[in-house]
C-alpha cells in the first residue's frame, strides 16, 4: 500500500471514525443523504458533460438512467430510514417463557464500493448512499474507463461529505487491487463474473462479506400469445439503451419458429423509430451512445464477424466505424446455440434471435447455461408466463417488458450464483449493508435452570416439555 499513501491515510482515518458514525441517529444520517442529493443536483450539468465526453451518452439518457434513479433511491432511503433502523421484535415460543427477542440492524463497519463504467453514477452513488444509511463509512472507486465521470464523482462526494465518512478515490486497476488488500468489513462490487471471482477471493482473506452484482446472458422468451409489436418496441428499448452496455440488457431472444420473421420485422421498425431510418441517421443520432473503448469495439466486431462466417445473418444494422467505436443496433438471425455470439455476455448493441418449436425445449436450453441476472417473458397468456417462471431461475424477471425491475424500490435487485451474490435497492440494500444482530433478553423466571447439571429425570422431563411448547 506504500504506492497509494492517500488510500492508506483514508482507510486509517475512517477506521478511527467508524464507531462514531455507526452510533449516528436516523436524523443525522438523513442529513448526510440530503447533502449528497444536493451535491448531485449542483453537479448535474458537469456529470452529463463528463458522460458525453467518456462515451457520447446523451444528457437525456444520463438523466433517465443515472441521475433520476440515484436521486429517487436517495429519497427512498431517506423516507424509510427511521423504520428500517428500529429493532424488529420477533415472537418468543412458550418454551422460552420469560424472555423477549428482537433483531437489531447494525453497521458492518468499513465498506468498499467498486463501481463499473457502464452506469458509473448510479452504480457508485446508490451503494455509497445505502452504506451511509446503514451507518457504515465508505471508500468508493469508479472505473478507470470513464475518467472524466470519475473526477466529477469525486467532487460530488467531497463537496457533500466528511472524508472520515465517505470518499471517492480515482485511479487505474492497481489502485483497485491495492484496495482489495485492505481489511474492509464489506465489499460491494459491480462488474464481470471474472473479476467478481477475484473480489470474492480477496474478501476471503479477511473474511469480509461481499455483495457481487455481476451479469450473464439474460434471455427474452417470447410466447406465441405475445403482442409482437409491443414486444419488439420494449425489447429494442431494453437492449439498445446505453449502447447495449447494460448488465440486465436482453442478451438473446427465443421466439417461436413461425413468429420469427414477423418479430424481426417489427424489431427493425422499432430500431428505425428510435434511432433513425438510415444507417447514417443512426450514426448521427444523439440518443445512441458509443462503445466505451477500443477493446469493446474489437471484441464485438470480431464476434459478429465469426458468427456471420459460421452462417448467421445480419437482419438489421451491422454498420461499424472503428474511429468512433460505433456499431449500429444489430439484429442477427440463424444463430446456433454454439455460435460465438452465445458463448458469453455480449454487452453491446448486437441481439441474436433464436427460434424454438417447443417452449419446454427452449427453457431447457436456458437452464443448461449459467443462471442469468435477468430473464424476460412476453406472453398475454398468464399461465404461459407462470410456466416460464416455474421452470427457470434468474436474479430478476419482468413479464411483458424489460429492465424496469431496477426502478422498483421495493424489489431486491441482484443475481444468483454466477450472476451475483446478494441484493440491494431499498430495504434490501439497507439489510445488505447491515449486520442483523439477534438479541435475546431474559426478563423473568428461571425455568432454564432446570436444564443445568447434574442431569436427571427432571432434566429429561423439562427438555420434553420445552420441545412440545416450541414445536
Amino acid at each position: 500500500m506504500d504506492a497509494f499513501p492517500e488510500v492508506t491515510r483514508l482507510f486509517a482515518l475512517q477506521r478511527a471514525h467508524r464507531w462514531t458514525y455507526a452510533r449516528t441517529t436516523a436524523a443525522e444520517r438523513r442529513e448526510r443523504l440530503d447533502r449528497l442529493a444536493q451535491s448531485v443536483q449542483r453537479h448535474r450539468a458537469a456529470l452529463c458533460e463528463a458522460m458525453q465526453a467518456d462515451f457520447r451518452k446523451s444528457a437525456t439518457e444520463v438523466e433517465l438512467t443515472e441521475l433520476a434513479p440515484t436521486l429517487m433511491e436517495i429519497a427512498h432511503l431517506r423516507s424509510q430510514l427511521s423504520k428500517w433502523m428500529r429493532p424488529r421484535p420477533v415472537s418468543t415460543p412458550l418454551g422460552l417463557l420469560g424472555m423477549g427477542a428482537h433483531v437489531q440492524s447494525e453497521a458492518r463497519g468499513q465498506v468498499l464500493v467498486l463501481a463499473p463504467w457502464n452506469y458509473p453514477i448510479n452504480l457508485l452513488l446508490i451503494p455509497l448512499a445505502t452504506a451511509l444509511a446503514a451507518g457504515n463509512v465508505v471508500i468508493a472507486r469508479p472505473s478507470e474507463k470513464v475518467p472524466r465521470t470519475a473526477e466529477v464523482l469525486a467532487k460530488v462526494v467531497k463537496d457533500a461529505l466528511d472524508e472520515r465518512e465517505a470518499a471517492v478515490v480515482v485511479g487505474d486497476v492497481p489502485l483497485a487491487d491495492a484496495l482489495l488488500e485492505l481489511p474492509f468489513d464489506h465489499i460491494f462490487f459491480t462488474g464481470s463474473t471474472r473479476v467478481g471471482k477475484k473480489v470474492m477471493e480477496k474478501a476471503a482473506a479477511h473474511l469480509a462479506s461481499v455483495t457481487l452484482e455481476l451479469g450473464g446472458k439474460s434471455p427474452v422468451v417470447i410466447h406465441d400469445s405475445a403482442d409482437l409489436e409491443l414486444t419488439a418496441a420494449r425489447v429494442a428499448w431494453g437492449k439498445f439503451i446505453n449502447g447495449g452496455q447494460t448488465c440486465v440488457a436482453p442478451d438473446y431472444v427465443l421466439v417461436p419458429e413461425g413468429l420469427r420473421d414477423r418479430f424481426v420485422e417489427r424489431l427493425g421498425a422499432a430500431i428505425r423509430k428510435a434511432y433513425g431510418a438510415t444507417s447514417e441517421a443512426v450514426r448521427q443520432s444523439q440518443d445512441f451512445c458509443r462503445l466505451v473503448d477500443d477493446g469493446a469495439f474489437r471484441r464485438l466486431s470480431s464476434l459478429l464477424g465469426q458468427a456471420v462466417a459460421a452462417g448467421a445473418k445480419v437482419a438489421h444494422g451491422g454498420e461499424q466505424d472503428v474511429r468512433e467505436r460505433f456499431i449500429a443496433p444489430t439484429v442477427v438471425t440463424d444463430v446456433a446455440w454454439d455460435s460465438p455470439l452465445m458463448a458469453d455476455e455480449l454487452f453491446g448493441p448486437i441481439l441474436p434471435v433464436l427460434t424454438y418449436r417447443e417452449l419446454d425445449a427452449a427453457l431447457a436450453e436456458i437452464r443448461a447455461r449459467p443462471k442469468p441476472l435477468a430473464l424476460y417473458v412476453f406472453a398475454e397468456d398468464g399461465r404461459a408466463a407462470e410456466h416460464v417462471l416455474r421452470h427457470t431461475t434468474a436474479g430478476g424477471t419482468v413479464v411483458n417488458n424489460t429492465i424496469l425491475h431496477l426502478a422498483h424500490p421495493n424489489l431486491p435487485f441482484g443475481g444468483v450464483n454466477s450472476s451475483g451474490h446478494g441484493s440491494y435497492h431499498g430495504e434490501a440494500g439497507f439489510r445488505c449493508m447491515s449486520h442483523e444482530r439477534s438479541v435475546l433478553v431474559h426478563r423473568f423466571g428461571n425455568l432454564v435452570s432446570r436444564l443445568y447439571p447434574p442431569y436427571g429425570e427432571g432434566t429429561k422431563k423439562m427438555l420434553g416439555m420445552m420441545q412440545r411448547l416450541m414445536g
